[in-house]
């Protein structure tokens, strides 16, 4: 990580966490034995959302570091788990990730578990197996049981008043749709999913 509010959010998370920095810089013959590595490169090339450029987008294209690293830890621990998180994409692009992991994504909504709503593939060789005529390999996790929280049940009860919006910011956004990415977005009820 080189974000540094990000780092210092995982510091306060988890202290013993060894902060490398860029990823560009890093070899895995410099590390210490690795059994999993766990990634997600920076979605907005991806994302229906931005602009999609995918791979041309050089903050999605940080997905071939990833495969760069656990290809140097295959080299020195072949029975290397891996598990990688990304928005959900144009299928082309999915099918370049998942060639170069050698394994198809499973879609699971955060919804699930969580009072957000937000789809993500994830690509793992953690519970995989052959499908298809050719071999092709898929992840055989199954999805989370739902938990049924909802927005409501996840916001904080004592929150400063600086932190609400006004009666007019909310009838503002109450009356006028958002634009989002040429489609209309309509502010949900907070009883409901929040979206991203």
């Amino acid at each position: 990580e080189i974000d540094k509010p990000a780092m210092k959010v995982t510091m306060a998370n988890y202290p013993n966490t060894i902060q490398l920095g860029d990823v560009q810089k890093i070899s895995a013959k410099d590390l210490p034995p690795i059994g999993l590595i766990v990634g997600g490169s920076p979605c907005q090339g991806f994302s229906f959302a931005g602009k999609m450029l995918a791979f041309d987008d050089p903050r999605s294209a940080l997905f071939f570091e990833f495969v760069r690293i656990l290809n140097e830890v295959r080299a020195i621990n072949p029975d290397v788990k891996f598990l990688l998180e990304n928005v959900r994409m144009k299928k082309e692009h999915e099918l370049i990730i998942s060639r170069y992991l050698g394994v198809a994504p499973i879609e699971i909504d955060s919804a699930l578990v969580s009072g957000q709503s937000r789809k993500r593939n994830y690509w793992t060789n953690i519970s995989a197996e052959p499908y298809g005529l050719f071999g092709d390999m898929r992840c055989t996790i199954p999805q989370p049981k739902d938990k049924g929280i909802l927005l409501k049940d996840i916001l904080e009860a004592d929150v400063p008043e600086k932190y609400y919006l006004s009666d007019k910011m909310i009838e503002y956004f109450k009356n006028r749709p958002a634009n989002f990415n040429g489609g209309k977005v309509n502010i949900r009820d907070l009883e409901g999913k929040a979206s991203t």
